[in-house]
């Protein structure tokens, strides 16, 4: 879908919830030429604002994953959900370039397009009961410049303050692994991982999802000495659970963890960091 007139005029955010519109210097940034520079975060409430985070995502997706993307405007990762979600933006303040977003879906808002990204990749049936307070997070990416502590800190800040102001505790999301290991497409590396992971970071049971295509990890190498994508790791750190394998997305040339964290999970002292408690 290419109008996205919907964000533009949604005022202090969807679903009458309370976003941080204004924009804050959040700390700084080691540019990739040794500068200081500082960094920014913001909401997106305008159609350019959004496009300029599409530009970001197709760049990282297509251009370094090689994911094959349709999408109606040239250079811009576009799918029918960003009309329904919010989009936080970290911004490289003197240049004022994008250097980092995620998008946010609401409770409501995925009823309104009927259901979350999640829902195409896996079957979200055990996760009913949390729905009115799940949020979904999708399209995290960070331009290759940035990509150390301040820029996803500068994100996670945004987003638990968004949660704790809307009265959320949920975020689930799909967390990928690249298929490309070593020069060689396979999925031997997201196998291993899967492996190290269900052994330390399961959910419980009741809330295990089974991906739509799954990846065939019994037919694959799952005794790799890999360690996960750092914002996997980011995740288990902040108290994540995995519910339960991997889906294989060919499009995106990857293999995606089906992700939950709550509010209520997070360590003591990234409860201090993010929420001041």
């Amino acid at each position: 879908m290419d109008s996205l007139g919907q964000i533009a005029n949604r005022g202090a955010g969807v679903d009458q919830m309370e976003s941080p519109r204004g924009m804050a210097v959040l700390g700084r940034d080691t540019a990739s030429l040794g500068v200081a520079r500082s960094i920014s975060v913001s909401w997106a409430r305008h159609q350019d604002e959004v496009r300029a985070a599409q530009r970001l995502r197709y760049a990282v997706f297509s251009g370094e994953m090689g994911a094959r993307l349709t999408t109606p405007v040239p250079g811009h990762d576009i799918d029918l959900f960003d009309n329904y979600c919010e989009h936080l933006l970290v911004r490289d303040e003197p240049s004022g370039i994008v250097i980092g977003t995620y998008r946010v879906l609401t409770p409501v808002q995925a009823q309104r397009v009927g259901s979350t990204y999640s829902d195409t990749e896996f079957d979200l049936t055990r996760l009913r009961g949390i729905r009115e307070r799940m949020v979904e997070l999708g399209r995290s990416c960070v331009h290759p410049d940035h990509r150390h502590g301040g820029v996803i800190m500068a994100l996670w800040s945004a987003l638990a303050e968004f949660m704790v102001r809307n009265q959320l505790d949920t975020m689930i999301g799909c967390a990928s692994v690249p298929m490309l290991h070593n020069g060689i497409v396979s999925g031997d590396a997201a196998a291993s991982i899967w492996r190290q992971v269900r052994v330390s970071h399961l959910a419980p049971i009741e809330y295990h999802v089974r991906p739509r295509l799954p990846l065939p990890v019994e037919r694959l190498r799952s005794d790799l000495d890999v360690e996960p994508p750092a914002l996997i790791k980011g995740y288990l750190r902040l108290g994540a659970k995995v519910l339960g394998p991997p889906a294989w997305d060919p499009d995106f040339n990857s293999a995606d963890l089906p992700m939950l964290m709550r509010i209520a999970d997070l360590p003591p002292r990234y409860r201090k960091h993010f929420l001041g408690v």
